[in-house]
C-alpha cells in the first residue's frame, strides 16, 4: 500500500494519488504547489466563499460557546453591556454641570448624547478587538486542527451584534425617558450600524495575523482606541474649525457615527458623501483584508506551531 509520486519539475508540482480499495474507486488527488494563489483569483473567491458558507454552523457554536462563559462567569452577567456608557455619560456631566468642562451645545440632552454615542463607539470597539482575540485564543486549535478561519471572525461578529442588540435596550429606555422624538429614516439606522461594525472588523483581522505573533497589538490597541476616542465625537460634538476639526472629520468613525445619530432623530443626513465614501472604502477594504488574512494565517500558524 504506497503512494504513487510524481514530481512535475516545471511548476514544482507534487501530486499525491490515494491506492485504489477493493471496490475499484479512488480517493480524490491532491495537489501541493507553492504557486501564489492570487495566479488564480477566480479559484481563491470560489473557496474563500465555500469556506465562508461552511463555517457558519461552527461559527454559531463558537460565539453561543463564548457568550454562554462570557456571561456566566460574571455577576453582573448582561448587565456590563449597559455599564460603559453609563458610567462615562454620568462621569462628563458631572462634570459638565460642574462647569468644569464645556464642550458646547449638543443636539441631544447631554447625558442621552454621551450614552448613545458611547454604546456606539463600544460596539465599534469590540468589533476591532474581535479579530484579534479569536485567533489569538484560538492558538492551539489553530495549530492542531484545519478548518475555516472565516468560523472565528464569524464568531465574534455574532458576538458584537449580540451585545449591541442588549445596547439597544438601553438606547430605546433613554429616548424615552429624554422624549427624544424618532425619525421614520430610523429603520435605516442597522445598515449604518452595520457599515461601522464593518470597519471595526476591517482594522482588527488586518491586525489578528500579528496580533497571533506578538502580545504588543492587543495590549497597544487598548491604548490606541483610548486616544481614538477622543478624535471622535462621542463626548463633544463635531467641531466647526480649527486644527482639531480638521483630524475629527479625517476620522473614518465620524461620518458613520454621526449619520447613525441623524438617521435615528432628524432624518436629515449632513455629510452623505462622507458616509458613502468610508462605507465603500470599508467594504473594499474588507475584501482586500480578507484575502491577505487567508493568505497569512497558514504561514503565522506554522511559525507559532513550531
Amino acid at each position: 500500500m504506497g503512494e504513487n509520486l510524481s514530481c512535475i519539475h516545471k511548476s514544482f508540482r507534487i501530486k499525491v494519488l490515494k491506492p485504489k480499495n477493493n471496490s475499484n474507486s479512488r480517493l480524490p488527488e491532491v495537489i501541493y504547489t507553492p504557486e501564489s494563489k492570487l495566479r488564480h483569483p477566480v479559484q481563491l473567491f470560489k473557496q474563500m466563499w465555500r469556506d465562508l458558507l461552511a463555517s457558519r454552523e461552527l461559527a454559531m457554536t463558537l460565539m453561543l460557546r463564548d457568550l454562554s462563559a462570557q456571561y456566566r462567569q460574571s455577576i453582573l452577567g448582561i448587565f456590563w453591556a449597559f455599564l460603559p456608557p453609563i458610567v462615562m455619560a454620568t462621569g462628563f456631566t458631572l462634570a459638565k454641570n460642574g462647569n468644569m468642562i464645556h464642550f458646547g451645545v449638543t443636539d441631544l440632552p447631554y447625558p442621552a448624547y454621551i450614552m448613545f454615542n458611547t454604546a456606539l463607539w463600544q460596539t465599534f470597539v469590540e468589533a476591532l478587538n474581535g479579530p484579534v482575540q479569536a485567533v489569538t485564543l484560538a492558538k492551539p486549535m489553530l495549530a492542531r486542527v484545519n478548518f475555516p478561519r472565516e468560523a472565528l471572525i464569524l464568531a465574534k461578529l455574532g458576538e458584537v451584534f449580540f451585545n449591541f442588540a442588549i445596547k439597544l435596550i438601553l438606547i430605546v429606555a433613554l429616548f424615552i425617558w429624554f422624549r427624544v422624538s424618532v425619525s421614520w429614516t430610523v429603520i435605516l439606522v442597522p445598515v449604518a450600524v452595520i457599515h461601522l461594525v464593518l470597519l471595526g472588523t476591517l482594522i482588527g483581522v488586518l491586525l489578528a495575523p500579528i496580533g497571533m505573533l506578538y502580545q504588543d497589538v492587543p495590549r497597544g490597541l487598548t491604548l490606541f482606541t483610548g486616544f481614538w476616542l477622543f478624535l471622535t465625537p462621542v463626548v463633544y460634538p463635531l467641531p466647526a474649525h480649527g486644527t482639531f476639526s480638521f483630524l475629527v472629520k479625517l476620522n473614518p468613525v465620524t461620518p458613520l457615527l454621526i449619520t447613525i445619530k441623524e438617521l435615528a432623530t432628524t432624518g436629515v443626513v449632513s455629510e452623505p458623501g462622507r458616509f458613502w465614501i468610508v462605507s465603500v472604502m470599508t467594504l473594499v477594504g474588507l475584501l482586500l483584508t480578507w484575502i491577505a488574512f487567508r493568505l497569512a494565517m497558514p504561514f503565522v500558524v506554522e511559525r507559532v506551531s513550531s
